[in-house]
């Protein structure tokens, strides 16, 4: 079985089974924001995923 490469791209498996993912909204119009606020865009946000979908999308992770 072969990892989906565009999904894997944009998710982060980390140590103890997270999925992490990026925050919608934070792709392009950051000027307008403030500085707070495009900085919370960096960080990553707990992604939602039951566990049959992920094992299709990432086997091996």
């Amino acid at each position: 079985m072969k990892t989906n490469k565009s999904f894997s791209k944009r998710l982060k498996v980390t140590k103890n089974g997270k999925v992490i993912g990026r925050k919608p909204g934070f792709n392009h119009f950051n000027a307008k924001q403030s500085r707070t606020t495009q900085l919370a865009g960096r960080k990553g946000q707990e992604f939602k995923i039951k566990n049959k979908p992920m094992s299709h999308l990432l086997p091996f992770a």
